[in-house]
Protein backbone atom coordinates (compact mmCIF):
# COMPACT_ATOMS: atom_id res chain seq x y z
CA UNK A 1 0.00 0.00 0.00
CA UNK A 2 1.53 3.43 -1.17
CA UNK A 3 1.87 5.26 2.53
CA UNK A 4 1.98 8.62 1.01
CA UNK A 5 -1.41 8.27 -0.46
CA UNK A 6 -2.84 6.47 2.48
CA UNK A 7 -1.48 9.68 4.40
CA UNK A 8 -3.47 12.02 2.11
CA UNK A 9 -6.26 9.95 2.56
CA UNK A 10 -6.15 10.39 6.48
CA UNK A 11 -6.03 14.01 5.85
CA UNK A 12 -9.22 14.02 3.55
CA UNK A 13 -11.01 11.74 6.04
CA UNK A 14 -10.10 14.19 8.84
CA UNK A 15 -11.06 17.34 7.21
CA UNK A 16 -13.59 16.22 5.36
CA UNK A 17 -12.70 18.28 2.37
CA UNK A 18 -10.22 17.77 -0.07
CA UNK A 19 -9.49 21.56 -0.34
CA UNK A 20 -9.21 22.10 3.18
CA UNK A 21 -7.09 18.71 3.68
CA UNK A 22 -4.78 20.57 0.76
CA UNK A 23 -4.67 23.71 1.92
CA UNK A 24 -3.64 22.08 5.59
CA UNK A 25 -1.07 20.15 3.85
CA UNK A 26 0.36 22.98 1.67
CA UNK A 27 -0.39 20.86 -1.18
CA UNK A 28 -2.47 21.17 -4.49
CA UNK A 29 -5.98 20.18 -4.92
CA UNK A 30 -5.53 17.80 -7.43
CA UNK A 31 -2.26 16.47 -6.59
CA UNK A 32 -4.37 15.19 -3.32
CA UNK A 33 -7.20 14.23 -5.74
CA UNK A 34 -4.56 12.10 -7.71
CA UNK A 35 -2.86 10.51 -5.02
CA UNK A 36 -6.25 8.98 -3.65
CA UNK A 37 -7.63 8.19 -7.45
CA UNK A 38 -4.45 6.19 -7.23
CA UNK A 39 -4.98 4.22 -3.95
CA UNK A 40 -8.52 3.59 -4.43
CA UNK A 41 -7.16 2.02 -7.96
CA UNK A 42 -4.64 0.23 -5.97
CA UNK A 43 -6.96 -1.06 -3.47
CA UNK A 44 -10.10 -1.36 -5.99
CA UNK A 45 -12.28 0.14 -3.31
CA UNK A 46 -14.16 3.23 -3.45
CA UNK A 47 -12.93 5.01 -0.46
CA UNK A 48 -14.76 8.24 -1.00
CA UNK A 49 -18.05 9.77 -2.36
CA UNK A 50 -18.96 13.66 -3.03
CA UNK A 51 -21.15 15.30 -1.29
CA UNK A 52 -22.19 18.41 -1.85
CA UNK A 53 -19.10 20.66 -1.71
CA UNK A 54 -17.39 17.91 0.21
CA UNK A 55 -16.45 14.38 0.19
CA UNK A 56 -17.75 11.72 2.52
CA UNK A 57 -16.31 7.84 3.67
CA UNK A 58 -17.74 5.12 1.83
CA UNK A 59 -18.16 1.79 4.25
CA UNK A 60 -14.76 1.02 2.49
CA UNK A 61 -13.37 4.28 3.64
CA UNK A 62 -14.56 4.60 7.02
CA UNK A 63 -12.82 1.09 7.67
CA UNK A 64 -9.66 2.66 6.27
CA UNK A 65 -9.83 5.70 7.71
CA UNK A 66 -10.31 4.12 11.69
CA UNK A 67 -7.18 2.32 10.79
CA UNK A 68 -5.34 4.55 8.99
CA UNK A 69 -5.87 7.08 12.30
CA UNK A 70 -4.55 4.74 14.53
CA UNK A 71 -1.40 3.91 12.28
CA UNK A 72 -0.44 7.73 11.83
CA UNK A 73 -1.26 7.91 15.92
CA UNK A 74 1.19 5.40 16.53
CA UNK A 75 3.86 7.23 13.97
CA UNK A 76 3.31 9.93 16.21
CA UNK A 77 3.69 7.98 19.35
CA UNK A 78 6.93 6.56 17.46
CA UNK A 79 8.22 9.88 16.84
CA UNK A 80 7.74 11.38 20.21
CA UNK A 81 9.52 8.79 22.20
CA UNK A 82 12.29 8.96 19.91
CA UNK A 83 13.00 12.48 20.49
CA UNK A 84 12.54 12.23 24.23
CA UNK A 85 15.12 9.44 23.58
CA UNK A 86 17.55 11.60 21.95
CA UNK A 87 16.98 14.12 24.36
CA UNK A 88 17.94 12.15 27.17
CA UNK A 89 14.26 12.14 28.27
CA UNK A 90 13.88 8.36 28.56
CA UNK A 91 16.11 5.40 28.77
CA UNK A 92 17.76 4.19 31.31
CA UNK A 93 21.37 4.72 33.33
CA UNK A 94 22.96 1.42 34.77
CA UNK A 95 25.91 2.21 37.77
CA UNK A 96 28.36 0.65 39.29
CA UNK A 97 29.69 2.46 41.92
CA UNK A 98 31.76 0.97 45.44
CA UNK A 99 30.82 1.75 48.79
CA UNK A 100 32.14 5.71 49.54
CA UNK A 101 31.01 7.49 46.19
CA UNK A 102 27.38 5.21 45.78
CA UNK A 103 26.51 6.36 49.57
CA UNK A 104 28.08 9.69 50.16
CA UNK A 105 28.81 11.16 46.46
CA UNK A 106 26.58 10.28 43.92
CA UNK A 107 23.32 10.19 45.45
CA UNK A 108 23.24 14.66 45.40
CA UNK A 109 23.67 15.20 41.62
CA UNK A 110 21.51 11.39 40.84
CA UNK A 111 18.35 13.18 42.39
CA UNK A 112 18.84 16.54 40.50
CA UNK A 113 19.49 14.84 37.50
CA UNK A 114 16.54 13.11 37.80
CA UNK A 115 14.32 16.36 38.17
CA UNK A 116 12.59 16.32 35.50
CA UNK A 117 13.45 13.32 33.89
CA UNK A 118 10.87 11.16 35.44
CA UNK A 119 11.12 8.41 32.51
CA UNK A 120 14.37 8.00 32.92
CA UNK A 121 15.04 4.61 34.59
CA UNK A 122 18.24 5.23 37.20
CA UNK A 123 20.08 1.81 38.72
CA UNK A 124 23.04 2.49 40.88
CA UNK A 125 24.79 -1.15 42.14
CA UNK A 126 27.48 -1.20 45.28
CA UNK A 127 30.03 -3.26 44.70
CA UNK A 128 33.65 -3.81 45.10
CA UNK A 129 36.32 -1.71 42.80
CA UNK A 130 37.06 -5.39 41.29
CA UNK A 131 32.99 -6.29 40.59
CA UNK A 132 32.49 -2.65 39.41
CA UNK A 133 35.11 -2.85 36.61
CA UNK A 134 33.86 -6.49 35.50
CA UNK A 135 30.54 -4.88 35.02
CA UNK A 136 31.81 -2.39 32.96
CA UNK A 137 33.83 -4.64 30.69
CA UNK A 138 30.85 -7.40 30.33
CA UNK A 139 28.37 -3.78 29.74
CA UNK A 140 26.40 -4.40 32.45
CA UNK A 141 26.88 -0.88 33.68
CA UNK A 142 27.09 2.51 31.23
CA UNK A 143 29.81 3.64 33.61
CA UNK A 144 31.22 3.35 37.19
CA UNK A 145 32.51 5.25 39.81
CA UNK A 146 35.40 3.58 41.93
CA UNK A 147 37.25 4.87 44.92
CA UNK A 148 40.33 3.60 45.93
CA UNK A 149 43.02 4.68 43.26
CA UNK A 150 43.23 1.15 41.89
CA UNK A 151 44.17 1.40 38.47
CA UNK A 152 41.81 0.31 35.55
CA UNK A 153 41.90 -2.98 33.64
CA UNK A 154 42.69 -2.28 29.60
CA UNK A 155 39.58 -1.19 27.30
CA UNK A 156 38.36 1.85 29.81
CA UNK A 157 38.81 5.13 30.02
CA UNK A 158 39.40 7.08 33.59
CA UNK A 159 38.34 10.47 34.55
CA UNK A 160 38.92 11.61 37.93
CA UNK A 161 36.54 13.25 40.29
CA UNK A 162 38.28 14.04 43.13
CA UNK A 163 40.98 13.28 46.07
CA UNK A 164 39.06 12.60 49.03
CA UNK A 165 41.32 13.00 52.35
CA UNK A 166 42.33 10.16 54.59
CA UNK A 167 41.65 10.98 58.49
CA UNK A 168 42.56 9.09 61.72
CA UNK A 169 38.99 9.00 63.48
CA UNK A 170 38.11 8.21 66.93
CA UNK A 171 35.80 8.33 69.54
CA UNK A 172 36.16 11.71 71.48
CA UNK A 173 37.00 9.72 75.02
CA UNK A 174 40.39 8.12 72.87
CA UNK A 175 43.30 9.50 74.96
CA UNK A 176 44.58 10.41 70.92
CA UNK A 177 41.86 12.56 70.16
CA UNK A 178 42.19 15.90 68.84
CA UNK A 179 45.89 15.88 69.33
CA UNK A 180 48.96 16.30 67.09
CA UNK A 181 50.95 13.25 67.07
CA UNK A 182 53.11 10.74 64.65
CA UNK A 183 52.06 8.05 63.00
CA UNK A 184 54.68 5.82 64.89
CA UNK A 185 53.08 6.72 67.87
CA UNK A 186 49.19 6.14 66.89
CA UNK A 187 50.13 2.54 65.85
CA UNK A 188 50.88 1.63 69.23
CA UNK A 189 47.21 1.77 69.71
CA UNK A 190 44.12 -0.58 68.87
CA UNK A 191 42.88 0.03 65.20
CA UNK A 192 40.14 -1.58 63.58
CA UNK A 193 41.31 -2.54 60.22
CA UNK A 194 39.57 -3.28 57.19
CA UNK A 195 39.89 -7.00 55.67
CA UNK A 196 42.99 -7.69 53.73
CA UNK A 197 42.66 -6.40 50.02
CA UNK A 198 40.98 -3.37 50.73
CA UNK A 199 42.61 -0.32 49.37
CA UNK A 200 42.07 1.60 53.14
CA UNK A 201 44.38 -0.87 54.51
CA UNK A 202 46.58 -1.00 51.69
CA UNK A 203 46.93 2.95 52.01
CA UNK A 204 47.27 2.38 56.04
CA UNK A 205 50.19 -0.12 55.74
CA UNK A 206 51.94 1.59 52.86
CA UNK A 207 52.46 5.18 55.40
CA UNK A 208 53.69 3.08 57.87
CA UNK A 209 56.11 1.52 56.03
CA UNK A 210 57.37 4.68 54.22
CA UNK A 211 57.49 6.40 57.98
CA UNK A 212 59.32 2.80 59.45
CA UNK A 213 56.26 3.43 61.89
CA UNK A 214 55.84 -0.19 62.66
CA UNK A 215 52.14 -1.96 61.78
CA UNK A 216 49.30 -0.74 63.60
CA UNK A 217 47.89 -3.15 66.53
CA UNK A 218 45.06 -4.62 65.41
CA UNK A 219 41.75 -4.29 67.30
CA UNK A 220 39.37 -5.35 65.71
CA UNK A 221 39.13 -6.67 61.60
CA UNK A 222 35.98 -5.05 59.76
CA UNK A 223 34.68 -6.44 56.53
CA UNK A 224 32.62 -3.18 55.42
CA UNK A 225 32.59 0.50 56.02
CA UNK A 226 29.86 0.80 58.12
CA UNK A 227 31.18 -2.06 60.10
CA UNK A 228 34.07 -0.15 60.74
CA UNK A 229 32.79 2.85 61.80
CA UNK A 230 30.03 0.91 64.18
CA UNK A 231 33.16 -0.70 65.91
CA UNK A 232 35.13 2.46 65.94
CA UNK A 233 31.98 3.86 67.64
CA UNK A 234 31.60 1.56 70.31
CA UNK A 235 35.26 2.18 71.29
CA UNK A 236 36.83 -0.84 69.29
CA UNK A 237 40.37 1.56 68.22
CA UNK A 238 41.08 4.26 65.63
CA UNK A 239 39.94 3.93 62.12
CA UNK A 240 41.93 5.38 59.04
CA UNK A 241 39.12 6.10 56.79
CA UNK A 242 37.99 8.51 53.95
CA UNK A 243 36.87 11.86 54.93
CA UNK A 244 33.74 11.10 53.06
CA UNK A 245 32.85 8.34 55.43
CA UNK A 246 32.45 10.31 58.28
CA UNK A 247 31.73 13.52 57.53
CA UNK A 248 28.66 13.12 59.50
CA UNK A 249 29.81 11.54 62.79
CA UNK A 250 32.28 14.13 62.69
CA UNK A 251 29.44 17.45 62.66
CA UNK A 252 27.40 15.28 65.08
CA UNK A 253 30.34 15.44 67.25
CA UNK A 254 30.00 11.35 67.63
CA UNK A 255 33.70 10.96 65.79
CA UNK A 256 37.24 13.04 66.68
CA UNK A 257 40.11 13.57 64.35
CA UNK A 258 43.55 12.02 65.35
CA UNK A 259 46.40 14.47 63.55
CA UNK A 260 49.18 12.82 62.17
CA UNK A 261 50.97 15.54 60.03
CA UNK A 262 53.86 12.85 58.70
CA UNK A 263 50.73 10.91 57.32
CA UNK A 264 49.35 12.20 54.43
CA UNK A 265 47.05 10.03 51.92
CA UNK A 266 44.42 10.68 49.81
CA UNK A 267 41.28 8.49 48.45
CA UNK A 268 40.96 9.63 44.53
CA UNK A 269 37.52 8.70 43.56
CA UNK A 270 37.25 8.72 39.58
CA UNK A 271 34.84 7.93 36.92
CA UNK A 272 35.32 4.97 34.52
CA UNK A 273 33.74 4.01 30.78
CA UNK A 274 34.49 1.89 28.09
CA UNK A 275 36.98 2.87 25.49
CA UNK A 276 35.53 4.19 22.26
CA UNK A 277 32.05 2.96 22.76
CA UNK A 278 29.41 5.98 22.70
CA UNK A 279 26.88 6.29 25.50
CA UNK A 280 23.28 6.54 25.38
CA UNK A 281 21.92 10.23 25.39
CA UNK A 282 20.32 9.54 28.76
CA UNK A 283 23.76 8.19 30.02
CA UNK A 284 25.91 10.62 28.55
CA UNK A 285 23.84 13.28 30.18
CA UNK A 286 23.96 11.85 33.37
CA UNK A 287 27.52 11.16 33.11
CA UNK A 288 28.23 14.87 32.27
CA UNK A 289 25.76 16.22 35.16
CA UNK A 290 28.06 14.44 37.37
CA UNK A 291 31.28 15.44 36.01
CA UNK A 292 29.69 19.20 36.44
CA UNK A 293 29.26 19.00 39.52
CA UNK A 294 32.84 18.40 41.12
CA UNK A 295 34.62 20.94 38.71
Amino acid sequence: MNLHALRLFHAVAEAGSVTRAAERLRISQPAVTSQIRKLEAELDLRLLEADGRGVRLTEAGRLLAERAMRLFSLEADIERMLAEYREGKSGSVRIAATYLPANHLLPGPLASFRAGRGEVELSLTTVNSRAAFDMLLRCEADFAVVGGGRPAPAGLDCTPLIEDEMLFAATSGHPLAGRSVPLAEVVRHPFVLREEGSSTREKLLACCRTLNAGLPRVGLTASGPYETLRAVKAGCGIAFVSALEVRDELARGELTVIHVPDAHAVNPIALYTRQGEPLSPAARLCLDHILAAFR
